[in-house]
């Protein structure tokens, strides 16, 4: 049996956390002994994890300073003090942080892999949490693979860290039959949704990146032009006073519904008529994902990943530049046009197959198999 450790910050509500969750409680448990440890014991995913998956952490919580704490410390120093077991496969679920302290393995019996989950366009950006560039690529270089959830997503690390005979893509795990079947689950308030409203849904974290406030925006300018829209909005994060307020100000909390993190989504996002990706960065959206699973028609800005997941030349969705402008002219588009909307309603069935839990289950397997040979 092939022993596997996860690291990653904590297990909260974010897309890599969730699709990490997905992965490991669908591998084979006769083929793989698999921890999962997390900096930091925070998060509502931790609850999700099957009983056969161990459990560890670092720090019972994170704290100011914590960043500058961990780089006082050595790579290897941090390794021998966290991870005092041997594995055969030792991964960095996530950029940064966990990537500086896999780097510190020096067995050479374990594998080491970092899993990439967003774009990086700069030194600056890619070393943040490192002590220095140098040491940037000192750790990134100790990996014997690197793993992107997106062509785009490794074309953008490959030009910061020229490493590409050890890339490696590999799209998330979501768990597509459970999808399906919370989707139909019934919702506590049905009078949430009406029948004469066109129904737009956003899912993600409520920060800056994602684009909420460009998106609410956006929607307020339908709806002064006679657009019968309504907007639901999923997520929790530091922006969402900020969204509140823009929303209450323009007066549209009649129309604009933030519903806050949600355990089921997907009961929600069924009933909507479009999903909307108004972020200015993504790796692979998870929530499009979701949303094609579902099939629910997508309408997105140019970020990475996009175009795997729709195709390049929209065929299972609409990808617009990333600006506001274009975002609106798709979004008022696909409103004059209920063909359009239903065309794009089929090719999102069509495409949610392609992401099913056991095919990128499956390929991630192979992989680990493949690295131990």
């Amino acid at each position: 049996m092939t022993k596997v450790l996860f690291l990653i910050p904590n297990l909260g509500s974010g897309g890599a956390e969730k699709v990490l969750v997905n992965l490991v409680n669908y591998m084979d448990s006769n083929a793989f002994d698999i921890t999962v440890m997390a900096l930091y014991n925070e998060g509502v995913n931790k609850t999700e994890l099957a009983e056969h998956i161990r459990y560890r952490y670092c720090f019972e919580s994170s704290f100011i300073g914590v960043a500058h704490v961990l780089k006082l410390f050595s790579p290897e120093r941090l390794f021998t003090k966290f991870i005092n077991e041997k594995y055969d496969i030792v991964i960095s679920y996530l950029e940064g942080q966990t990537a500086r302290i896999i780097a510190g393995c020096k067995s050479q019996a374990s594998k080491k892999v970092c899993w990439i989950h967003r774009t990086m366009t700069t030194m600056e950006d890619a070393a943040r949490l490192f002590r220095s560039k140098k040491e940037a690529v000192k750790c990134y270089s100790s990996f014997d693979a690197i793993v992107s959830v997106s062509q785009d997503v490794q074309k953008s690390f490959m030009r910061l860290f020229p490493l590409e005979e050890r890339g490696k893509v590999l799209y998330n795990t979501n768990e597509s039959n459970f999808i399906l079947q919370e989707a139909t689950e019934c919702i506590d308030k049905p009078s949430l949704f009406k029948e004469n409203e066109i129904k737009i849904c956003a899912v993600g974290s409520l920060i800056p990146v994602k684009g909420f406030e460009r998106l609410i925006k956006i929607h307020i300018k339908l709806r002064i032009e006679g657009y019968p829209v309504h907007t639901y909005i999923l997520g929790e994060g530091s922006e969402k006073n900020n969204l509140i307020n823009l929303i209450q100000k323009n007066g549209m909390s009649d129309s604009i519904t933030l519903l806050g993190y949600q355990k089921n989504p997907y009961k929600y996002m069924k009933h909507c008529d479009l999903f909307v990706c108004s972020s200015y960065s993504e790796g692979l959206s998870t929530a499009v994902t979701e949303a094609l699973i579902l099939g629910i028609p997508v309408i997105t800005t140019k970020v990475s990943g996009m175009e795997e997941l729709l195709g390049s030349k929209n065929e299972y969705g609409i990808i617009v530049e990333n600006d506001d402008i274009s975002l609106y002219n798709a979004l008022k588009c696909i409103l004059k046009d209920k063909d359009l909307l239903n065309y794009y309603r089929g090719q999102a069935r069509i495409r949610g197959k392609k992401f099913e839990t056991q095919k990128t289950v499956r390929e991630i397997e192979q992989f680990f198999v493949s690295l131990m040979e």
